[in-house]
């Protein structure tokens, strides 16, 4: 089982690195393209334990595989004095310099014109976009091939287990007590196999249908079964309880109840798969959802530090890590699962992670790609806004006055991504 588990984390690994190398081929390609030097294309971070020189680009890899970078020269325009390098006393402004002095360390004779800023901002959005692309690329290719083949998990309308009293979701016991009433399904007769194909005399014919209908009926209702290739009407008392809370899209909430109508038995789970168009819904949903984790992640911090530092339950839709993901990976090649089950989770894990590092590589705030896309867009819509009103050229944007800001941001996500690390170390989010 542990030899499992490590061969799970190291597989994970590899498509870490695979990640991080071709989001770094994104910028590669279109810089190359459009005639910028860059002599450096790494994955990971810290010593470089590999490395080839192939033209005029040095190709490694660096003993942390944390992310990646390629070195573009001039990333930066010289500041308003024309001038590289001016030494100040302020540690802001020296900020600035260090990050302009940084782009021009390999400028050599002839390079003038193959610089990153000189080049037409829509020119620097592709190249800074094609990363977090060829991520999105990737995720997307991945998603389809799990979906279409291995297919998801989804409930059925056939009875796998029937509850035998009203135990509300909200409680964590699975156990009924005395006292507790028998559970309508218990009482109307309902058993395991049973194939429910209508609902008070309307067909239903998926899970979700069978379940809203559940939820809005409190009082009598009529279950027609399919038992052993014959039909069979149940009469059923339902009532009310507290339940999972779902989302519009018929998702589980995790820790949110509600009331509604309750029947009381859990239902037939299999893997099908989808379809074409069922797929790329399904990954219209989940971008979606990325979006809006992104956005709730400041409201995660505080969870997060009761899970890592004061024994709090981890909660299942906290933000993993690296090594968190890399646990998960872990646990699901331990489960023993079918081979197609497997490899499909595995995947299915490395899908998300790109996805996730499309979104957040997105943001418009720098060091990211967004901020450097931001920048090129904000240089292209002021010299518009220059030529629209007959004025000078305000001419490039200096993306490097915003270093300190960028600092300020690296911190912040330094600190965020630490807490992440703790919380998955010492309670790293389980599947099984």
């Amino acid at each position: 089982m542990i030899w499992m588990t490590i061969l799970g984390i190291l597989i994970f690994a590899v498509g870490l690195l695979v990640s991080i190398a071709w989001h770094e081929l994104g910028h590669l390609s279109t810089a190359k393209l459009f005639g910028i030097r860059v002599p450096q294309y790494m994955v990971g971070f810290g010593p470089t334990i590999w490395s080839r020189t192939k033209g005029e680009t040095e190709y490694g890899i660096k003993a942390l595989p944390l992310g990646g970078y390629i070195r573009m020269i001039g990333m930066f325009p010289p500041g308003a004095d024309g001038r590289v390098e001016a030494r100040s006393t302020s540690p802001w402004r020296s900020m600035i310099e260090d990050a302009r002095s940084a782009a021009y360390e390999e400028l050599q004779p002839g390079d003038e014109k193959r610089l990153f800023y000189t080049r037409k901002p829509w020119k620097r959005v592709i190249v800074m976009f094609a990363g977090p692309f060829m991520n999105l690329i990737l995720a997307v290719v991945m998603f389809l091939g799990v979906f279409m083949t291995v297919g998801v998990t989804q409930q059925t309308t056939t009875v796998d287990s029937v509850q035998p009293c009203v135990i509300q979701q909200s409680e964590k016991r699975t156990d009924c007590q005395k006292g507790d009433p028998v559970a309508p399904a218990k009482a109307a007769g309902l058993e395991p196999g049973d194939k429910i194909v209508a609902f008070n005399g309307k067909p239903v014919d998926d899970w979700q249908t069978l379940s809203e209908r559940i939820r809005a009926t409190i009082g009598r209702a009529e279950l027609t079964v399919e038992r052993d290739g014959q039909q069979k009407v149940l009469q059923a008392t339902l009532i009310e309880n507290q339940v999972a809370k779902k989302d519009e899209n018929g998702n589980v909430v995790p820790g949110k109840f509600v009331p509604a109508g309750y029947l009381g038995f859990a239902a037939q789970s299999v893997d099908e798969p989808l379809t074409f168009g069922q797929s790329v819904g399904r990954m219209g949903d989940m971008m979606e959802s990325g979006v809006q984790a992104l956005i709730d992640m400041p409201s995660k911090v505080p969870d997060l530090w009761d899970a890592a530092f004061n024994g709090a339950e981890r909660k299942a839709d906290s933000p993993v890590g690296i090594v968190g993901a890399a646990r998960i990976s872990g646990e699901i090649l331990g489960l023993q699962l079918p081979m197609e089950n497997t490899i499909g989770m595995i995947v299915f894990v490395t899908a998300g992670f790109n996805l996730s590092l499309f979104l957040f590589n997105m943001l418009p705030l720098l060091p990211l790609d967004g901020g450097h896309i931001a920048g090129a867009l904000w240089e292209s819509a002021r010299r518009k806004v220059a030529r629209l009103f007959k004025r000078p050229d305000p001419g490039p944007f200096d993306v490097a006055k915003l270093m300190p800001l960028a600092y300020v941001v690296a911190g912040i996500f330094v600190c965020f991504t630490l807490l992440v690390l703790v919380a998955d170390v010492v309670n790293p989010v389980r599947i099984s």
